[in-house]
């Protein structure tokens, strides 16, 4: 069925017309216009969807990195923390010529 031309298949499909080139009344003009801008209105509704979930993601995984920069940069000073309190524990001890 898929490889039937339009003329064996009996059924009508739309032509592509130039308006400049044919005589077109002020009519069909307008309803030409009239359904390109509802095609347009339907494929941004569709744009704005996946762009409001695409912008979503992004500073969801933006908000992620972001949070985990700060729980990795608090870590940091817990060792650095945990460092001190070993060298201040080395110091006070006993003073071997083992370390």
């Amino acid at each position: 069925m898929a490889d039937k031309t339009p003329k064996e298949s009996g059924a009508r499909f739309a032509t592509r017309i130039e308006p400049m080139k044919e005589d077109i009344s002020q009519g069909q003009m307008y309803f030409m216009r009239h359904v390109e801008l509802d095609q347009w209105k339907k494929k941004t509704q569709k744009l704005r969807t996946r762009n409001v979930v695409t912008g979503i993601a992004i500073g969801a995984l933006v908000m992620g990195i972001y949070a985990y920069t700060f729980y990795s940069v608090s870590q940091e000073r817990v060792m650095d923390e945990m460092d001190e309190e070993a060298k201040r524990t080395r110091l006070q001890g006993p003073k071997t010529g083992v370390n």
